[in-house]
């Protein structure tokens, strides 16, 4: 879906499609479908810098080359959550140091986005007493919002910031960067066969890039947990354990382990996901019954905003995925990826406290019309 894939030749093509392969396998669990087009753009682009500078004589030096242990949120976009943020207007958040902060630009480029040292937070101290607690009190709160239902030629508009940081190497220095809080808008049709995508750190261009593809065959995209629709969510059952063990079924063999999956499967739907209300209030109760899930009383969204977290360790990658809540309202915020254990190996330079992945949600709504946004409805 990506706009830079069309410009492949068929050699770099079946190239890609071998890099691409082996990579999907190692993706955070849950989202190989979802990452596809963005691993395509930037092996395209790799390419792309490799190709020029070779033909450039006189080249001072090689092109960063990107290896990424967490890529943005999907190319392939889901459609947004049941919460009541819709309306909520957050200012551009320049963050520095610890507590969910980010560190500054060092001038330098990775595709459309300039990047930074590695962001890094003060790591909330997690617990187990009060998951049921609080799962019941989000899950409460969920279920007495009251949202339109999405309508056939409606979209479901999401607007979010988020940030990353990844391996970069430059010659024979390898480093830890970030790219710059940015933002990402989202439209998808309740079928989900239509919809828009404009974010900087999967397209070049600011007027973002169609999502209204067929599947490599030339079939129209089918809805499936790990990619729904609205349309498909409705028709799921809202039972927390029948629910649960679809998750586990669909998802097996997924991930690092089956726990990790079915956490980050209900994660995914968090962020670009719009479910009825009571399949959303469903789903707490679902991850209330996953083993390992803890409390992390402070977390930090990506525009700063502290709230309470619902979280578990993927005791694989050492990362703790954190699900971010208001700690009043029980809003879905956001959601992080932090590394809690010291990386080893290829990542040994990912230490305690590195932010992986950020996402802060600042809108949602229902909209008549692609690429159109809630302050432009009648």
């Amino acid at each position: 879906m990506n706009a830079n894939t069309s410009r492949q030749n068929p050699a770099e093509r079946d190239e890609s499609a071998e890099l691409l392969s082996r990579t999907a396998r190692d993706l955070p669990v849950g989202r190989h479908e979802f990452h596809r087009e963005r691993l395509m753009a930037q092996i395209h682009d790799m390419q792309q810098e490799e190709r020029t500078a070779t033909a450039t004589p006189g080249a001072p030096e090689a092109p960063a080359k990107v290896r990424r242990f967490r890529l943005p949120r999907p190319a392939i976009a889901l459609p947004a959550v049941a919460a009541a943020v819709a309306g909520i207007v957050v200012a551009g958040f320049a963050v520095s140091g610890g507590g969910g902060a980010m560190g500054g630009r060092d001038g330098l480029r990775d595709g459309a986005l300039a990047t930074g040292p590695a962001l890094t937070t003060q790591l909330g101290a997690a617990t187990t007493e009060g998951v049921p607690q609080l799962l019941d009190q989000i899950s409460l709160a969920a279920a007495d919002v009251t949202h339109p239902t999405v309508k056939p030629g409606q979209y479901v508009y999401v607007e979010s910031k988020s940030a990353d940081t990844f391996v970069r190497t430059v010659g024979d220095k390898t480093s830890l960067a970030s790219h710059q809080l940015h933002r990402r808008q989202v439209w998808m049709s309740a079928d989900g066969t239509k919809g828009w995508l404009i974010d900087p750190a999967v397209n070049d261009s600011p007027e973002g890039e169609t999502l209204s593809l067929p599947d490599e065959q030339g079939n129209e995209r089918e809805a499936y947990l790990n990619a729904p629709s609205y349309d498909y969510l409705a028709e799921l059952t809202t039972d927390p354990d029948a629910l649960l063990a679809k998750i586990y079924k669909e998802t097996e063999g997924m991930g690092n382990s089956p726990d990790q999956q079915a956490f980050t499967t209900i994660g995914d739907l968090l962020g670009e996901s719009y479910p009825p209300a009571e399949l959303y209030s469903a789903l707490f109760k679902a991850a209330e019954k996953i083993p390992g899930v803890v409390v992390v009383n402070d977390a930090v969204d990506a525009v700063g905003r502290h709230g309470v977290a619902v979280a578990r360790l993927d005791e694989t990658s050492g990362q703790r995925e954190e699900w971010i809540f208001d700690k009043k309202s029980h809003v879905f915020l956001g959601d992080r990826s932090v590394q809690v254990r010291k990386g080893t190996g290829e990542n040994a330079l990912i230490e305690p406290g590195t932010v992986m992945y950020t996402s802060a949600i600042i809108n949602r709504a229902v909209v008549d019309g692609m690429k159109q946004t809630p302050s432009q409805a009648g």
